[in-house]
């Protein structure tokens, strides 16, 4: 069952992982991130909220793809399912209830924090 306060589904979703996640995950043809096993699901985000999780578990890193993700082509139930308590009230976060396949990625870039170690919001 969807979340009440589920948006539209957008047509662009991102995901956060390392350039070698990446790059192991273009040779097994998909991305299982290291939580999935006990988890269940993959973390995505709408690109506008993509910080808050960047800043609470990668704060400072500088070795982060962010993938664009096109969710018509994941293959697998997409959940909008609250954050962790200290996001703001009612927000929800897309989880992917399958693995991530490559085929799914439309694009990949670099997502680097800026001099204080935090990423900024995307506009």
């Amino acid at each position: 069952m969807n979340h009440p306060t589920e948006p539209d589904q957008p047509s662009e979703l991102v995901h956060i992982c390392s350039r070698e996640e990446w790059a192991s995950a273009q040779i097994e043809g998909q991305h299982v991130p290291a939580g999935f096993g006990t988890e269940g699901f993959v973390h995505l985000s709408m690109p506008s909220q993509v910080h808050l999780p960047a800043n609470r578990l990668f704060a400072g890193r500088t070795d982060l793809v962010l993938l664009e993700v096109d969710p018509g082509r994941v293959g697998a139930p997409i959940r909008w399912e609250p954050g962790v308590p200290s996001e703001p009230d009612s927000m929800v976060f897309p989880h992917l209830y399958g693995p991530l396949p490559v085929e799914s990625v439309l694009s990949v870039e670099d997502y680097l924090p800026g001099s204080d170690g935090q990423f900024a919001p995307r506009t």
